[in-house]
């Protein structure tokens, strides 16, 4: 983890935010919505702004989005898929939503449209659900949200009240349901699962492993949990993964991310006593071990940020709370933090020292021009992060 770094001030920089939605495609992070403090308020970052940061250049940019554009939310479940990235759910001011969009990254157009639902309604308004991708589906699974009380069966333990917050008619609280949207028809649908089902929940944290879906930890009720399950995505079988090792302490707003065929990296979150985390894990699916891994942020805590798989097995972080987030001013972050969870291939070592060292080396600056057309191209565009950085004024 040593080659880790943090790339926090360009000449154009994100605003800080939590809550927000963040996809990686073609080695560019995209950043849209969540919200951010204003003196004593909490203030909705704009909708129609998607913010485009450059990986390999570590530059931003920021595009104004057409179309069909949602409120703007914090909360969402974001997701890419076949180069579009779909929004479902979220928070505005007008309580959660059930609404779901999207926008093609590749055209470079980035205009919003409303998917109206062709087959079967969409599932009750909610926010901090997770998804997963599989086979041209979005599953999603958990949130918070109210339903009308003629929905609420006291029987059926997929909804549990949160007493707190309901009002006469209409109940507030925690679901374990899953449901699958198909882009292709516009369709809703949700399958019966099998096996014992987690606990419902929110604010926990997922990622896809080949052909299961994870889930780790969260909000049940009125506790943070530190569980792990999976749901077998081609039968829709739920297991319980029980880790043979110690691991992380039981927290919610963190993050899952996918680095391997076998294993997922879990970074920050809340912990039960209210703690924002900084720390790291890697966990091993297959021998269920759970190893905390050594990271350059442990003075960085993070709680509802996103965390993107990008190439070589990075993680990216971005955004998120540096504190509670019931604080007032919690102190929310823009800062892009990689993670490096696995050993890079010669390539990109030769192009990292190269682009870092050749404005100190002339030996590199004369060597630069005969070196392959790919090498060249690759750390001319690299150059530009490690150029001296100016903060913003």
């Amino acid at each position: 983890m040593d080659s880790a770094f943090e790339r926090q001030y360009s000449e154009l920089v994100a605003r800080e935010r939590s809550g927000h939605t963040a996809v990686v495609e073609d080695n560019l992070l995209y950043v849209w919505g969540g919200y951010m403090s204003v003196g004593d308020d909490e203030v909705f970052l704009p909708n129609d702004e998607i913010w485009v940061y450059d990986l390999e250049q570590g530059l931003w940019k920021v595009f104004h989005m057409p179309g069909e554009v949602p409120p703007p939310m914090s909360g969402t479940c974001g997701c890419s898929l076949d180069g579009h990235m779909y929004i479902f759910g979220g928070c505005d001011d007008y309580g959660q939503s059930n609404e779901i969009y999207c926008v093609n990254l590749t055209d470079g157009k980035y205009t919003w449209r409303k998917i109206v639902n062709e087959i079967a309604s969409a599932p009750s308004p909610r926010d901090k659900l997770s998804c997963w991708v599989y086979k041209g589906r979005i599953i999603y699974f958990g949130g918070y949200g109210h339903k009308l009380q003629s929905d609420v069966d006291s029987r059926n333990r997929s909804f549990i009240v949160d007493e707190s917050s309901s009002v006469e008619g209409i109940f507030w609280g925690w679901n374990n349901e899953v449901h699958i949207f198909d882009p292709m028809h516009s369709s809703w649908s949700q399958p019966q699962t099998h096996g014992r089902a987690p606990a419902p929940r929110a604010a926990h944290a997922s990622a896809t492993c080949g052909r299961r879906g994870y889930i780790c930890g969260g909000r049940v009720m009125e506790t943070r949990t530190n569980d792990i399950l999976c749901l077998d995505l081609e039968s829709l079988m739920w297991s319980e993964i029980v880790p043979v090792s110690p691991g992380p302490v039981g927290r919610s707003w963190h993050t899952l991310t996918e680095v391997s065929d076998n294993s997922l990296f879990l970074f920050g979150g809340l912990s039960v006593d209210c703690k924002p985390m900084s720390d790291g894990w890697l966990l091993d699916v297959e021998t269920k071990t759970w190893r905390e891994v050594e990271h350059p942020f442990k003075t960085k805590p993070r709680l509802w940020h996103t965390a993107c798989p990008a190439k070589d097995s990075d993680v990216i972080v971005f955004g998120g709370s540096c504190d509670y987030i019931l604080l007032v001013d919690t102190g929310h972050s823009n800062d892009a933090l990689v993670f490096q969870t696995q050993p890079y291939p010669l390539f990109r070592i030769c192009v990292d020292y190269i682009a870092k060292n050749v404005r100190n080396s002339e030996v590199l600056r004369n060597q630069l021009p005969f070196q392959p057309p790919k090498l060249l191209t690759a750390v001319e565009r690299r150059m530009s992060f490690y150029r001296p950085s100016k903060k913003p004024n």
